[in-house]
């Protein structure tokens, strides 16, 4: 298994760490050998999160490299433009429809636009994901990060059997079945947006 290289960032509450934690234990239940960093940032409410994490055969360092992340999930906007930098020539980033203001700038400046046109003139591949939406239909806002997993599951050598088997475990079981839709509804998300992007759309 040739290693993969995946960065994911956001902001503290947003369950970076959750799904870092989840996409470790699949790897490793696939027999990958995995490094993961601790989390680099603030991991209070708010401010930036970001984890590492390589997986396949002969990994040494956690530590994905400045321009060689094959994958970039961000969580919020904005901290895509802040992580972009590490993503590969054509590498991918899934980014989370959310705007979250970092700190106190929103008392002084509105929220960036133009971020999605910025990463794209980078030559970076981007797919725009409206996790907080799924979410917000499935009646619990706080699956966000699953329904990110799911996406990102459609662009990794992963087995489906080895993602439930990690969320069954990992879950708690009064918020397993709530996750369980939540994976499953990011699974169909990518699935159709990889179909999408193949045929040209």
């Amino acid at each position: 298994m040739p290693v993969t290289n995946v960065l994911l960032c956001g902001v503290g509450g947003q369950g970076v760490l959750l799904a870092s934690e989840v996409l470790a234990l699949v790897a490793a239940e696939e027999k990958a050998e995995v490094k993961q960093t601790e989390v680099h940032g603030v991991a209070q409410r708010g401010g930036s999160v970001v984890s590492h994490l390589r997986f396949g055969e002969g990994v040494y360092s956690p530590i994905v490299r400045t321009g060689e992340a094959d994958i970039l999930l961000a969580f919020e906007r904005l901290e895509a433009v802040r992580y972009g930098y590490y993503v590969k020539p054509g590498g991918l980033i899934l980014i989370n429809d959310v705007e979250i203001m970092p700190g106190q700038i929103g008392e002084y400046k509105p929220y960036p636009a133009g971020i999605m046109e910025f990463l794209s003139g980078k030559g970076l591949r981007l797919q725009l994901i409206p996790a907080a939406a799924e979410a917000k239909a499935l009646g619990n806002v706080r699956v966000s990060s699953l329904i990110l997993l799911g996406v990102l599951s459609q662009h990794l050598d992963l087995s489906p059997r080895a993602w439930e088997t990690v969320i069954r475990r990992r879950i708690p079981e009064r918020l397993l079945e709530v996750n369980l839709k939540a994976f499953e509804a990011g699974v169909e998300l990518g699935r159709s947006q990889v179909e999408a992007a193949a045929s040209g759309g």
